[in-house]
């Protein structure tokens, strides 16, 4: 049975390989679906002194069985029975491919986020400062297929495609930075149709964006048989994002200059590498998000002071964080999201049209957040150790058909000192004996989690809803991460309503 290549997903370069070095390549099959593969492709070479093998790439390729006639092919399911890597990439696999599928849709749905802040202003567009235009580094070549470029069906090698885009992808990125750069990722890499020996092949190339020390650029591969080309009719056969990364000089690190665009296409380019970066920032935590270790802290009496003094700081210190990379923003409510190494904080801000002591007396008291937050199915007072700290068994929904998750929260609230001081809401994780893990639930843990509440007029308030994401929080939030789900911004309006509610009529 022949396959062919339909896309190449998450490519990762680790390092660059050098002349002399022993190259070994291994791949296998991770998971097979109803009528396509998946395929992971490991490089590693070897150090001359020492023998070390050392990873330095990593690929993941989908491939479809090529049918005889007009009927897909069916593919049995594979029985995985190795070693432990093996049982963790068939796992991942499966993930792999539900975030492929909802690539495109997450694609589109960022897009006009970003459009719609760029319109009003809430996301710097062009940069202030003089800039090169992307224009200037537009790169284009042309290739020849010929038979030792093609497999035994006459179709070129995918490789062989790549390697040709690769060159001119480099030269378009070094016409930015001046010196050579190092290829280090491979994105949205797409067999859109098939070439045969004896077209011509069109590689164009350009820089789609910069960020600091590494520049997104965008080749299209256009064939072209003898036909098509005196007829200028192009087919468009492959298209791919390779991220560069600029090598440090003398031990200092190189910065790109700044890129702008004079085109409406340089501007969807400009756009779309954001929008690409911030999908290949959600996939990392999606996928490789590492089990952080025990989150929670053991909950006595005799700790109540510091467990508290600390929950309010370390909301605080996410509070006071920079560089908020908004995601999505309206009237009443914005999205925004803060990376900082392999830590991944949420904020959401909310304008409410009520008292901050009411917002505060609602978002305090857990056991109301089922009326207004869908994923909490209960919540229960475990303990009231004073009128600031109380300890909640809070049980929440499933997520892609998984058991329920359930948290014990320490919840700790604090009053403004003085006037222009907030009111502080904070969660975090801590083990009590009293509420043991239960065998329907998965126990999961939240390092900081909460709410400050502003006043901003005698009648209305900002709420500022702050996350860092644990692997116990991700599967609730990944949606909005990768773009393909609305939940939190759903939720943040729900909370708006349930607010703006009648004082009077609401319990504190």
């Amino acid at each position: 049975m022949a396959c062919v290549t339909a896309s190449m997903d998450d490519i990762q370069f680790e390092e660059t390989v050098r002349v002399g070095q022993v190259i070994s390549i291994k791949s296998r099959v991770n998971r097979a679906f109803n009528t396509s593969m998946e395929v992971g492709i490991y490089v590693t070479v070897q150090e001359v002194l020492s023998g070390v093998m050392k990873r330095v790439c990593v690929a993941f390729s989908t491939f479809v069985a090529k049918p005889t006639g007009t009927q897909k092919v069916s593919l049995k399911p594979l029985d995985v029975q190795g070693s432990v890597e093996e049982m963790l990439e068939h796992s991942l696999a499966s993930e792999r491919r539900r975030l492929r599928l909802y690539n495109e849709e997450a694609f589109n749905n960022l897009m006009k986020d970003y459009y719609n802040l760029q319109d009003k202003g809430l996301y710097r567009g062009k940069p202030v400062t003089p800039a090169v235009s992307t224009e200037l580094t537009r790169v284009e070549s042309i290739e020849l297929v010929l038979p030792p470029h093609a497999n035994h069906h006459g179709n070129t090698f995918g490789g062989q495609i790549m390697a040709w885009m690769e060159n001119v992808a480099t030269v378009a990125a070094s016409r930015l930075c001046g010196y050579y750069p190092s290829l280090g990722a491979v994105d949205m890499f797409r067999f859109r149709g098939p070439s045969f020996v004896g077209d011509r092949l069109v590689f164009k190339a350009m820089v789609n964006n910069t960020f600091q020390n590494s520049v997104e650029v965008g080749v299209r591969v256009e064939a072209y048989n003898c036909e098509e080309w005196n007829e200028g009719k192009p087919r468009h056969i492959n298209s791919a994002s390779m991220m560069y990364y600029i090598p440090e000089r003398d031990g200092e690190r190189c910065m790109l200059p700044d890129v702008t665009y004079t085109t409406l296409d340089g501007e969807r380019r400009f756009i779309g590498a954001i929008v690409r970066k911030r999908i290949r920032m959600a996939r990392k935590h999606i996928l490789y998000s590492r089990d952080e270790g025990p989150v929670s802290v053991p909950w006595d009496r005799s700790n109540q002071v510091y467990l508290g003094y600390n929950n309010v700081a370390a909301l605080t210190v996410i509070a006071g964080k920079r560089d908020w990379e908004p995601n999505n923003i309206t009237d009443k409510m914005g999205l925004y999201v803060h990376e900082e190494a392999d830590k991944l904080c949420l904020k959401v801000e909310m304008q409410a049209k009520t008292t901050a002591f009411h917002a505060f007396s609602m978002l305090a008291d857990l056991q109301l957040r089922p009326q207004w937050d869908k994923n909490y199915l209960s919540c229960e007072e475990v303990e009231k150790a004073d009128e600031e700290e109380t300890i909640y068994h809070v049980k929440c929904a499933t997520v892609n058909g998984g058991k329920c998750r359930d948290f014990v929260y320490l919840l700790s609230k604090r009053q403004p000192c003085k006037d222009g001081d907030p009111y502080v809401v904070a969660l975090r994780s801590v083990t009590l004996a009293a509420v043991p893990p239960e065998e329907n639930c998965i126990r999961s843990e939240a390092k900081c989690i909460g709410f400050l509440i502003q006043e901003t007029s005698v009648s209305t308030c900002k709420v500022s809803y702050y996350n860092q994401v644990t692997s116990g929080i991700l599967p609730y939030v990944e949606g909005n991460l990768a773009g393909w789900s609305r939940s939190m911004e759903e939720t943040a309006m729900s909370c708006i309503t349930y607010l703006e509610r009648d004082v009077l009529t609401t319990p504190f």
